[in-house]
C-alpha cells in the first residue's frame, strides 16, 4: 500500500491522530496522521525519514460542531485562568517559594491559587497562556495540578538546546537563552514531548537521580527520531542547583 492510500484509509474526524509504524522508512511509530479541522497532516519524526505532507478536504458545519462538543479530540484554544488564580508576583507565598529555588518573581511570571494554596506555571504559546499546572504549597492533593485540558508541555528558557527534567520547577531553573527546560511532570515521554522536542538538534535528558533507568530509556527513545540525544547523571534534583551537577550540564551544552 502506497502511502497516499494509507492516508486515505486513515478515515480520521476532526481532531484525531493515528501513530503508526512509517511506510517509508519502516520506523517503529514514527508516522503521525493529524485531522486537523478538515487538513490532514502527515509526518515522521524519525530524522533520517522526516517525510511529510498534508492536504485539505472539506468538512461539514456538523463534523465542526461534533468536534466543538468534545466527541472528538481537539486542541483547546480558549483556555482562561480560574477567577481564583491571580498573578502572584507579589504575593508573600510566591515570593518565598521562588526565593528557595533561586527564581526571581520578579523576571518569572507565576501566578497563586488563592483557593488552593498552589504555585502556578503558565504555559504559553507565543505571548498566550494556554493552559497552567499548579504545585500545592500544603496539603493540597494532587501535588501538582494541570488546570487545562491540553497536552501541552511546560517549558522556560529560549535556548536551541532542550534539557528534560521531570518538574516546572527544575525546567524554570535552568532555562536561559542558552538552554530550554522541558518538564515531563513525570517520568514518561508524552506524544506531546516528543512533537515538540523534534526542533531542537540537542536534547539532554537530565531526571532525578532515583529515576535513572528512565533517564535511559527516554534517551534511548529519542535516539530513534535526533542524532545527538545526551544523558545527564545528576547528584541531586536540578532544581537544587548541586555545584557539580551543573558544572557537569554545561560541559555537555559545550560539546555539541
Amino acid at each position: 500500500m502506497n502511502i497516499q492510500n494509507i492516508i486515505d484509509s486513515a478515515q480520521l474526524e476532526v481532531g484525531q491522530t493515528k501513530r503508526m509504524d512509517c511506510p517509508i522508512c519502516r520506523g517503529a511509530k514514527t508516522f503521525t496522521i493529524t485531522n486537523a479541522m478538515g487538513k490532514i497532516i502527515w509526518n515522521c519524526y524519525k530524522a533520517s525519514c522526516r517525510v511529510s505532507g498534508s492536504k485539505t478536504g472539506k468538512v461539514s458545519a456538523e463534523t465542526i460542531e461534533r468536534a466543538m462538543l468534545g466527541k472528538t479530540v481537539i486542541d483547546y484554544d480558549d483556555f482562561v485562568l480560574p477567577s481564583h488564580v491571580v498573578y502572584g508576583g507579589l504575593r508573600t507565598q510566591v515570593k518565598r517559594f521562588a526565593y528557595e529555588y533561586g527564581i526571581h518573581p520578579a523576571s518569572v511570571p507565576l501566578y497563586y491559587d488563592v483557593r488552593e494554596n498552589r504555585v502556578v506555571f503558565p504555559i504559553r504559546e507565543g505571548h498566550k497562556i494556554v493552559d497552567a499546572i499548579g504545585r500545592s504549597l500544603g496539603m493540597s492533593m494532587p501535588k501538582w495540578k494541570r488546570y487545562g485540558k491540553s497536552d501541552t508541555p511546560y517549558t522556560y528558557g529560549n535556548g536551541d538546546v532542550a534539557v528534560i527534567v521531570e518538574d516546572c520547577i527544575s525546567a524554570t531553573v535552568i532555562g536561559n537563552n542558552k538552554v530550554r527546560g522541558v518538564a515531563l511532570l513525570g517520568t514518561s515521554l508524552s506524544d506531546a514531548h516528543r512533537e515538540y522536542l523534534m526542533q531542537f538538534s540537542t536534547i539532554i535528558v537530565a531526571l532525578d537521580p532515583d529515576a535513572l533507568s528512565k533517564t535511559l530509556s527516554i534517551a534511548s527513545e529519542l535516539r530513534a527520531y535526533k542524532q545527538n540525544v545526551k544523558v545527564l547523571k545528576l547528584i541531586d534534583d536540578l532544581k537544587y542547583c548541586n555545584e557539580t551537577d551543573f558544572i557537569n550540564l554545561n560541559k555537555l551544552i559545550g560539546d555539541r
